[in-house]
């Protein structure tokens, strides 16, 4: 099984750039889409894109242009959920959630802190009502999420960690809200398959020349269950062709 997350910084960009083109030949058996950006109406037909094989369900954001997330699947979902019973952040449209029978899959696009003090906050409450909600979709069966979470976790996870240690994305709180998902046995997979000092990264700033001098942060991730971790057998960062201001983090996952 193979399972891809994408910040697409949204899809109608991200489309005229080709990323359907790619994402169809990759052969995903789930995709999972943060910062779609765009009602549900503005989605082009799935069919026309080339991506036909695919059950699509969105989670759009109130607000237009702003955030959403969304699941592809080759098997259809035995039920989806959007949002996570939060008034605030279901509004935002960042949380939706595929049970598959065997394990359930959640594309999420976590707040960003850095436009404004008001917007930290913000990310704060939302790391504050999503741990719980992880944890009781943990006890009840397999589990993967995927996607944006705006945090980089350890040191290596960034290029320039000793400028940014007062930045959104690398404080002490949101990097504490990742070390207590994995001491709750949450496996990073990325990580645990490319070892704990490859410099890889997700996301990097359209300022400078930050992606051409590769000074990124990987704040994209799968976090999986400790069973579902067991079955990876490959896991990487697509850095070829950029479709969005992210890089898809792919990884494979046998199943049998």
């Amino acid at each position: 099984m193979r399972v891809i997350t994408l910040n697409l910084n949204g899809i109608r960009s991200a489309i005229s750039k080709g990323v359907t083109t790619w994402l169809a030949a990759q052969s995903a058996d789930i995709i999972l889409l943060q910062e779609v950006r765009a009602t549900l109406a503005q989605i082009p037909d799935l069919e026309t894109l080339g991506l036909g094989d695919y059950h699509a369900h969105w989670f759009a954001a109130e607000k237009a242009g702003y955030s959403g997330v969304g699941i592809l699947s080759k098997l259809e979902p035995r039920s989806v959920t959007r949002g996570f019973g939060n008034a605030e952040f279901d509004a935002e449209g960042r949380i939706i959630t595929a049970d598959f029978g065997d394990f359930s899959a959640i594309s999420a696009y976590f707040p960003s802190g850095s436009s404004s003090e008001e917007r930290q906050a913000a990310k704060y409450r939302f790391l504050d009502a999503f741990a719980p909600h992880l944890e009781r979709l943990k006890s009840s069966g397999e589990l993967l999420i995927g996607g944006d979470f705006n945090i980089a976790h350890e040191k290596i996870d960034l290029k320039n960690w000793r400028s940014n240690q007062s930045n959104s994305g690398f404080l002490p709180e949101e990097r504490e809200w990742m070390t207590a998902r994995l001491a709750n046995g949450w496996r990073d997979v990325l990580r645990d398959h490319i070892g704990p000092d490859a410099a890889v990264y997700s996301w990097w700033s359209n300022r400078g020349r930050a992606r051409q001098n590769d000074v990124g942060w990987r704040i994209d991730y799968q976090l999986t269950t400790p069973v579902l971790a067991k079955c990876v057998t490959q896991a990487g960062i697509y850095r070829e062709v950029f479709y969005s201001d992210h890089a898809p983090v792919t990884v494979d996952y046998n199943l049998e």
